[in-house]
């Protein structure tokens, strides 16, 4: 029995030290090398900044350093930037050697002057593609003139349910090289890259105080370690300033086994030397020769494996990317940090803790991917659902030291868009609160703490940093305040957290009250919305709009039910006189028959609560500019929506919800732009099919609002989701569609779906899709699990928990069978359609693994 357990304790420990070998991989879309150009998918943890793997293999995007660096590759253009390549030898044949990246394309070189792309003067693989399943991308790479096939898979874990180990601070990429010839052959994977701490993608004009600052580098230092995690370079600073954001730590690593050789600094790179010296020395025989004296300030480092790979057989060459950044700014003049730097001490020790544990991160990974892939989703939804959960991953979103989720509304190519976690934009997003639903709620705390003025009651809809408590003040959006409170009663109801409503309670009432001062949004206390609206389009309205009045009545009845739960008889009360007003006045005053419309109301003699009014829209005569006036607005169910998100059923009437929904479609919806006028920004163009913004099919004012032209993926899927609602599947589906059609790799990056910036946050709505079709709701205080009862399989979660539910038919009987894959699930009743069809004791928990079934 001795002699077993040692022998089994040998074997854990040679598990444990072995070599991490990706699995198979899901494709979900696969990419021709006609849709290649584009594509950009970071590879990052949430809140920790990333580095984006390119449709032909190339690392591209360095954002690592606490803000965006699209087109940045960490140096000047040309041949600086990191990169991959192989060496490859037959026995009796003279090396080949190429870059691990597909081919230029022709319009890289349409306008040349002689350094437009990274690694032009490389030999590159002829031919390539791209597969994708997001967080998983894999790079396909072939060439007749080599005796080798090339898999690049890159990964980040992505575990629903786990916000702490899907913030790793790193790029783990494999290279699976596969022997296509008849002989066995010598080959030789080098990662090379420059030690780029101190140059944060800004151009390098200036520094992070505002001064002079052309190089960034200053006395950057490379150093070879080997450590239980595998071995590599730490490539650090004595020189950039500590206090700067883009000072850090840097390591590339491996733990693939083989012949491991490295060097740590190249020749001086007059004349790009550094290059030259880097690839006559790998070219040679495959393996690096280290120097002796560090040549530049950003000394370029690089590292290689080499191995041999018999005849038709494959061998894995892995490495890791991994940094630590811990200076962010963000919007603030003070630093607020990072999360994930409290985490590790710095890079090396992210690659020590994070490399042991990537077998068990891939299976969580693959596990909610491979679900969420066999879900009877079409394709069109899981793509839009799943690609744009890279938002989460991208500088768009952070995490301040304290751990609390903030986020810009999108990025720019080298500063943050909009900033604050914008109350009007984050609203529409839902990928947070069903999948990181810890996350979503530091989001509520810094809304109701933070951001509302505990006096006022104005929820300033930028929040500053750093965080300033109850001394929100300043402006406040009205769909935005309205929104929060229903966001704040969803996450209630997906966590169960009765304590945090408890805790949260009065200021949710003093943000709804708000609405009622004098001279603001309802001030009469009519169940209507007529005062100066500030709201998502940048602008106020004046008068009641079903955007913001629908979002009203949505934030009175989840307040209701608040406060029912709350034991506040009065204000309940209060709420729901308010809610049937106001929904009685909307589909009576508001829906002219075909949509719901805005009255403008002169604002020419009107006095407005402070707070209401951001003067960005100066009142001009009776009738003022940017008012949506008699238009078909593309979101104007935004606030239903919401509502058959959180399950607080219908606002207005639902026959007005279905007749609206299709004048959107007949009145913005364009098979083709080519006949467009737009005056704005383009984010649709030429022949791709959109929905519009609004149409005017009654008249339209001589000023709109001013985005009214243009066509946005976030409120795109907004209505089109309010269609998968409604039993209007088709054309729900067939808007989803025309959105990833227009994010094909060719035309733009499938991980980037644009609005006012890139990696937009409103986006992100699209995973409500999923819930939409599948009916999925969740109760975590009354423990009651929901869905529709279509037959298939569906993946579920709630923030906190996830699974799949089943649903087939037996005969007249439809058998449903519920099962739990990630954390656990308080459920007492299952509902299925409109009846319940199983009761489970009132303290049942269903666990990772446990299943349920019954018949309907």
């Amino acid at each position: 029995m001795k002699k077993l357990l040692f022998l089994l304790c040998i074997a854990t420990q040679a598990l444990a030290q072995s070599p991490w070998k990706p699995q198979k991989w899901p494709v979900l879309k696969h990419y021709d090398q006609q849709h290649l150009t584009r594509i950009a998918m970071p590879i990052g943890g949430i809140g920790t900044g990333t580095v984006s793997l390119g449709g032909r293999g190339q690392l591209q995007d360095w954002e690592i350093m606490n803000r965006p660096g699209k087109g940045f590759s960490t140096t000047l253009p040309g041949n600086m930037a990191p990169f991959f390549a192989i060496y490859v030898k037959k026995p009796t044949e003279n090396a080949q050697a190429k870059a691990l990246i597909g081919p230029i394309e022709t319009h890289e070189y349409q306008h040349m002057e002689g350094r437009p792309v990274d690694h032009h003067g490389l030999p590159r693989f002829a031919k390539a593609s791209f597969d994708a399943a997001y967080p998983f991308g894999q790079v396909n790479l072939s060439d007749e003139k080599m005796p080798v096939t090339v898999q690049i898979k890159a990964f980040n874990p992505l575990i629903p349910g786990d916000a702490e180990r899907s913030g790793i601070p790193m790029a783990a990429l494999t290279y699976e090289v596969t022997n296509t010839s008849n002989q066995p052959l010598t080959v030789s994977v080098a990662g090379s890259m420059r030690n780029f701490v101190g140059k944060d993608g800004s151009k390098g004009s200036k520094s992070w105080k505002g001064e002079f600052n052309p190089s960034g580098a200053k006395q950057n230092k490379n150093q070879f370690r080997q450590g239980k995690a595998g071995q590599g370079i730490f490539m650090y600073s004595d020189g950039v300033d500590k206090a700067d954001p883009a000072w850090g730590t840097i390591a590339l690593s491996t733990n693939a086994g083989g012949d491991v050789s490295y060097r740590t600094s190249s020749v001086p790179n007059a004349w790009e030397n550094a290059l030259l010296d880097f690839w006559d020395d790998f070219t040679d025989d495959g393996k690096l020769t280290e120097k002796n004296t560090v040549a530049d300030e950003d000394p370029m480092a690089s590292l290689a494996v080499k191995k041999t790979i018999q005849p038709k057989q494959t061998e894995s060459f892995t490495f890791f990317i991994t940094w630590h950044f811990p200076n962010r700014f963000a919007w603030s003049k003070e630093r607020v940090g990072n999360y994930y730097t409290t985490r590790y001490a710095d890079a090396w020790e992210v690659a020590e803790k994070a490399v042991p544990q990537l077998p068990q991160l891939e299976n969580e990974t693959l596990l909610f991917v491979n679900n969420f892939l066999k879900s009877d989703y079409p394709e069109a939804v899981k793509e839009a659902a799943l690609f744009n959960l890279s938002t989460l991953r991208s500088q768009t979103v952070f995490r301040t030291e304290d751990g609390r989720m903030f986020g810009w509304e999108g990025v720019m190519d080298n500063e943050g868009s909009c900033a604050g976690s914008c109350t009007h934009v984050w609203n529409y997003e839902q990928a947070t609160a069903f999948l990181f639903g810890d996350l979503a709620q530091t989001m509520r705390d810094v809304e109701f703490n933070y951001a509302l003025d505990s006096t006022s009651g104005i929820m300033q809809f930028r929040v500053g940093l750093p965080l300033n408590k109850g001394a929100g003040n300043g402006m406040a959006a009205a769909d935005g305040q309205m929104g929060t409170i229903m966001k704040f009663y969803r996450d209630w109801q997906l966590s169960g957290n009765t304590a945090f409503l408890q805790k949260n309670w009065p200021k949710i009432k003093r943000a709804l009250a708000f609405a009622w001062v004098p001279d603001g949004w309802d001030g009469n206390l009519d169940g209507v919305m007529d005062g100066a609206q500030h709201n998502t389009m940048d602008v106020e309205y004046f008068g009641p709009n079903p955007q913001m009045q629908i979002w009203y009545l949505g934030a009175l009845k989840a307040a209701e039910k608040m406060a029912e739960a709350m034991h506040d008889a009065a204000f309940a009360q209060q709420c729901k006189t308010l809610f049937q007003s106001g929904s009685t006045w909307a589909d009576q005053q508001l829906f002219n028959g075909e949509y719901y419309e805005q009255q403008v109301i002169s604002p020419v003699g009107r006095k407005f609560a402070k707070g209401t009014m951001s003067g960005w829209n100066s009142i001009q005569g009776d009738f003022p500019p940017f008012q949506l006036a008699k238009g078909c607005l593309v979101d104007q169910l935004v606030g239903q929506f919401m509502a058959h998100v959180c399950g607080l059923g219908y606002l207005v009437k639902p026959q007005n919800v279905q007749t609206s929904l299709k004048s959107i479609l007949k009145y913005n919806y364009r098979a083709t732009l080519t006949e467009h006028f737009n005056n704005m920004r383009s984010y649709a163009l030429a022949d791709e099919p959109a929905l519009l913004m609004a149409s005017w099919p009654k008249g339209r004012p001589t000023v709109p609002f001013p985005y009214f032209a243009e066509v946005m993926t976030g409120f795109e899927y907004t209505a089109a989701i309010g269609m998968l609602y409604e039993n209007m599947t088709e054309d729900g589906l067939k808007c989803i569609q025309n959105i990833r059609y227009r994010y094909d790799g060719a035309k733009r990056s499938p991980f980037d779906e644009a609005e006012c910036g890139h990696h937009y946050a409103r986006a992100m709505i699209s995973w409500a899709s999923t819930l939409a079709l599948s009916g999925f709701q969740y109760s975590g205080v009354e423990k009651t699990l929901h869905f529709n009862d279509q037959p298939g399989t569906f993946f579920w979660s709630n923030g906190y928990a996830w699974g799949t539910c089943t649903k087939q038919k037996q005969g007249a009987q439809l058998k449903t069978t519920l099962t739990v894959l990630h954390g656990q699930l308080p459920v007492q009743t299952v509902q299925i359609g409109n009846k319940k069809v199983h009761e489970l004791a009132g303290n049942t928990v269903l666990k990772v693994g446990e299943k349920v079934e019954f018949l309907r």
